[in-house]
Parts: structure tokens; sequence; C-alpha cells
């Protein structure tokens, strides 16, 4: 089980969202590249970027904590972006420059044929984030609920070649209220990719919870507020994750 802290980044700081509502943002660090380091000395083997200002202007904002951060753990570690990707320069830059995915999610939605080029011209590097409420998939900064079933565009976005899929539950995200196992499970055996849960993890419970259905293809989380606000403790929580998917 790959366990990834998440970075989000707003006027080049790292910070956490509830439910990602921009005005509810809590700061944890003015110098995101510090924090970069700081999971990367706890074990981490992957880091996820989200480019906040980025998503709401629909092109990359946060160049500057984003190149830091690449320059601190890149050649160590893979790290993910996504927020505010919406062409394939977007895309060849952030891979030029040391990026090894990018991430995909409103633009995936409302423009599948982008989806599929990008997929096409970065085959391997390309990971689409679908966000859902009650199953619907949501878009602009989960500001809109669509009627796309999230297992529909799973599947249809596994057919274009997409590397994994980061299934978010965003009634549950920065909330600490615990992983939606069962639809994470749900949307796992509907697709033969990786799924990557993301939204509600709180503590050690949730990490041993998403270990007992990895098997179902539930390969990986991204842990944000709990590792920030000490709810669980990345390090032992990989180490834990790491004895469970051995035994």
């Amino acid at each position: 089980m790959l366990l990834i802290p998440a970075i989000d980044l707003q006027d080049g700081r790292c910070v956490r969202l509830r439910q990602g509502d921009l005005n509810d943002a809590t700061i944890f660090s003015e110098n995101p590249a510090t924090i970069a380091e700081q999971w990367l000395d706890q074990g981490a083997r992957r880091l996820h970027l989200v480019d906040l200002n980025g998503a709401v202007a629909g092109k990359p904002k946060n160049a500057a904590a984003i190149k830091a951060i690449v320059d601190t753990v890149a050649e160590e570690i893979p790290v993910q972006i996504g927020g505010g990707i919406r062409d394939l320069d977007t895309i060849e830059h952030y891979l030029d420059n040391g990026i090894s995915y990018v991430i995909i999610g409103t633009a995936a939605v409302k423009d599948p044929g982008f989806l599929r080029d990008a997929c096409s011209a970065f085959p391997g590097n390309i990971i689409v984030g679908l966000d859902a409420r009650d199953g619907k998939v949501a878009t602009d900064g989960w500001s809109k609920l669509t009627r796309h079933d999230v297992i529909d565009l799973a599947r249809k976005f596994e057919d274009y070649g997409v590397e994994s899929i980061i299934y978010t539950d965003i009634g549950r995200d920065g909330m600490l209220s615990g992983v939606n196992i069962e639809a994470t499970v749900r949307l796992a055996q509907s697709v033969n990719i990786p799924i990557i849960a993301s939204g509600g993890v709180t503590d050690l419970r949730d990490i041993e919870a998403l270990c007992a259905v990895e098997h179902e293809g539930v390969e990986g989380a991204i842990l944000g507020r709990s590792i920030y606000e000490g709810t669980l403790d990345f390090a032992a929580a990989q180490e834990r994750a790491d004895q469970l998917s051995a035994s």
C-alpha cells in the first residue's frame, strides 16, 4: 500500500482545505519544499501536489513552490501534480521538469478528447482524479455536481489508457471522518487499473481498512489533514501498511 503525503499549494504556501473550500484553508507552512523534505525523510515513496490557485485559474500558478519541491525530492521519489492542467503543453512542461505523473480532473470530465490525447502523447504518465458525492462526479473544485456516474467514467478513462485513478469522496475530504471503503472498493472492482483512495483518512484504523482491500485494486492512499494535524503518524502508518502487505 503506497501512502502518499499531499502538499496543497495556495499562494506559495502549504495549506489544507476542508471539503475543497478555498476560503476554509489552514496554513501549515510558508515553505512547501521543507515539508516535502520532511515527508521524504519519514519514508514517503511519492508526493502528491495540488496547485489550488491553478485549479481556479485553469493554468499553473505556483511555479516557484513546485520547482522548489521538485528540486528537493524528485531525484529520489516520484512527484505527481494536479490543478489547472488543461492542455498538452502544460503536461509536457511538467514532465520535462521533473514531475512523474500529471493528474487531470475537471478537464477529463469536460473534455474527454483532451484526456485521450494526453494518454496517447504521454503513456504511463497520466492519472485521472475523480471526485464524487453519492456516486456522481463533481467538477470545478467540487462546486458542480454532474450526472456522470463515477464507475461509468472510470471505465471509459481506463480504455483511454490512464495509469491510475485517484478517487475522492468529497463529502469526507479534509473532515477526518474516515474513508469510504465501500465506495472505493466498488470502483476498484469495476476497473483493472489501480485506484488511489483520497479523502477522510484519519488514523491507523483507516490504513488497516485500506490494506484489507488492497487485493481488490486499492493500491494507495493520499494523506492530508491527518498527517498535518497529528491524528496519523506518517512513518508509523507506512510501516504498518508494509507489514500488512507482506503478510
